[in-house]
């Protein structure tokens, strides 16, 4: 019995020494979605659901619950955090080449259609994104239509 009081003693030691220290957090400057928002042009209902819905993962900008300060918590959102921007990054669409776009904008379209994305563990916590069948209209047309362009620009290329 004293063994187990002692390993839990030195878990919860672990664990508030823990709490000092996390990831780095992924603040950077709303500034680097303009040439992904001012290139595929959203219609404004479109923007919105990607503010609320998509931005926070696949982006250099995420505005943290106040649960991202609870180790392991923070860990847990910066992995989901990681991986999102790793599959597609709104932040380096600029650097994305033509024939990327296009193929990032039909996996965006078919994801959203089929309810992969936004994430079911994303949701839990941001019900603002839990996406409506309107929604998912809407961010479908205008992921087809981005994604017409590009194919008619490489197409002409």
């Amino acid at each position: 019995m004293k063994i187990i009081k002692r390993i839990l003693v030195f878990l919860l030691i672990v664990l508030i020494v823990m709490q000092f220290f996390g990831p780095e957090k992924n603040e950077g400057e709303l500034s680097t979605l303009v040439a992904f928002v001012e290139e595929t042009n959203p219609p404004e209902k479109v923007h919105q659901i990607l503010k609320t819905t998509c931005f926070d993962c696949h982006s250099d900008v995420t505005e943290y619950p106040w649960y991202n300060s609870i180790t392991p918590v923070n860990y847990w959102l910066d992995e989901h955090i990681r991986d999102g921007k790793k599959h597609l990054n709104f932040s380096d669409w600029a650097n994305y080449s033509l024939k990327k776009k296009e193929h990032k904008m039909d996996e965006l379209h078919e994801e959203v259609a089929e309810g992969e994305m936004p994430l079911e563990s994303y949701t839990y916590t941001h019900a603002d994104a839990n996406l409506n069948q309107e929604q998912i209209d809407a961010i479908v047309v205008w992921a087809k239509e981005v994604q017409a362009n590009y194919k008619e620009q490489l197409n002409a290329q």
